[in-house]
């Protein structure tokens, strides 16, 4: 397992004047939430989550020497157009990872992002945003070590994207990722994700995770803001025993293929983290009427149909149905026959299980 020391470069051994660099890096879905954190980007307790598919951030870098290298120099463009709103999170991220990367102050960038799906409506843009920078930034520190090899690229890049955003760190790998230490999990860490190590059952194979999208607006509270509530929380302490106790629960039934045990854990987390919100002080509640009148119908279509299909949520109001993909036919018609209807404009994005971070350029 390595360490926050293993990521500083003791050297460079090669030279790169201007280039540039694409990526893309999807979205995540935690099965078992992660939900409080320490300083550094740690933590509270551990979590595993689905690698996407199609929600996903293409971030394009270029790089360019510049004489100055006093402080940090970049251009921002999100879908095009600048977006300084951003600027103060890139800003962040780049003084919390400079230890990591010495070079940045030596080059100026610029950083054009885009996503496939709507920003700040739920769906972890924050993840992918940050991975897929992450990703660009390695491939700028192979340019200067071009000894280094994947496991450690993909280790470093994971770690480099938990300081833009904890979640992040399990977008650049898939297509289950571990990520806190866990008794159950060898090599996990709460510096990176780790792709799950156990063999999978053809259950959870191309699992479907269709996203419907309740509200697009932004977040009334920051997931940052959420954790940081966690902080003398009252039921904190259960919860990150719940967390640990329900990751190892979860890691059979990914194994065994036991469909009703994975649907209950996946359930119960998802609700158990909008109680921890409901009951933190100041409290707050981020699902909608129609979030709570999907997952009942979802809850009476599993009853009548026998169909094993179920819901999570995230940090926000918009519902993931996942479901097997041998199912995928009965699902959709399901979805666009009753659950549609309580999507803001009738939107939905079907995704599926991923393979985490690709290289475009």
């Amino acid at each position: 397992m390595l360490s926050e020391k293993d990521f500083i470069p003791k050297q460079y051994t090669s030279f790169m004047q201007t280039g540039s660099f694409e990526w893309s890096a999807p979205s995540n879905i935690a099965l078992v939430k992660y939900w409080g954190k320490k300083e550094n980007q740690i933590p509270a307790n551990p979590s595993v989550s689905f690698t996407l598919n199609n929600c996903k951030t293409i971030t394009k870098l270029g790089f360019e020497k510049k004489e100055n290298n006093g402080s940090f120099s970049f251009d921002l463009l999100f879908e095009g157009k600048s977006k300084p709103d951003f600027r103060p999170k890139i800003e962040k991220f780049l003084q919390r990872v400079e230890e990591y990367l010495p070079f940045l102050k030596e080059y100026h960038f610029t950083i054009d992002t885009q996503n496939t799906f709507p920003h700040s409506s739920g769906i972890a843009s924050s993840a992918s945003g940050m991975a897929a920078l992450a990703m660009n930034f390695m491939s700028m520190e192979r340019l200067l070590n071009p000894a280094m090899d994947d496991t450690y690229f993909y280790k470093k890049a994971s770690f480099l994207a938990r300081l833009g955003s904890g979640s992040a760190c399990r977008s650049v790998k898939g297509n289950v990722v571990v990520w806190g230490e866990h008794k159950g999990f060898e090599e996990s860490s709460n510096l990176y994700g780790v792709t799950f190590p156990y063999v999978i059952h053809d259950n959870f194979k191309n699992y479907q995770d269709t996203i419907l999208l309740v509200d697009k607006g932004e977040k009334q509270v920051s997931s940052t803001v959420g954790h940081d509530l966690m902080h003398g929380h009252p039921f904190a302490k259960q919860r990150f025993e719940q967390a640990h106790d329900n990751l190892s629960k979860i890691k059979e039934a990914l194994v065994s293929g036991d469909l009703e045990s994975f649907i209950s854990i996946t359930e119960s987390e998802a609700l158990t983290l909008h109680s921890m919100m409901m009951t933190s002080m100041p409290y707050f509640i981020l699902m909608k009427p129609n979030t709570l009148e999907i997952i009942n119908r979802i809850w009476k279509f599993r009853r009548e149909t026998a169909v094993p299909v179920c819901f999570t949520l995230d940090a926000g109001a918009n519902v993931h149905v996942l479901y097997p993909e041998n199912d995928k036919v009965k699902v959709l018609e399901f979805i666009k026959n009753e659950l549609v209807a309580y999507c803001q404009n009738s939107q939905y994005i079907c995704d599926e299980i991923g393979n985490g971070a690709q290289q475009i350029a």
